[in-house]
């Protein structure tokens, strides 16, 4: 009788580890598909900051630290549309662009995107 408490104690842990572990792995609200959702919601946010040639843009902060976000190009808060992307810091929009940000991510990644009014 003695020795079957520590042995139901030992299969009580070992069960609620196992049981935590594929409550973990397939729940569709708890671990790995909470990950998974936020990192993919964190994904889709940062694409509205990445617009590609010919997106309309509005910018945040011009003054500071400028930041375009991605409007739809009939909305009255469109103010750019994206004309170039130049890479190398040693790039920059000519006379023909209205405006221009440039990023030092890295010394390979180094970036200027180029805006024409819309």
């Amino acid at each position: 009788m003695q020795a079957l408490l520590p042995i139901a104690i030992v299969v009580a842990i070992f069960g609620g580890g196992a049981w935590y572990v594929w409550d973990y792995n397939t729940s569709p609200t708890s671990g790995k598909a909470k990950a998974a959702a936020s990192q993919s919601a964190r994904a889709e946010e940062n694409k509205k900051y990445d617009p590609k040639v010919g997106d309309c843009v509005k910018i945040q902060d011009p003054q500071g630290q400028p930041l375009p976000v991605i409007v739809d190009c009939t909305s009255a808060e469109a103010e750019y549309r994206m004309a170039d992307k130049l890479f190398g810091s040693d790039r920059s929009c000519g006379s023909k662009f209205d405006y221009g940000i440039k990023y030092s991510r890295s010394r390979s990644a180094d970036y200027t995107l180029c805006f024409t009014k819309v």
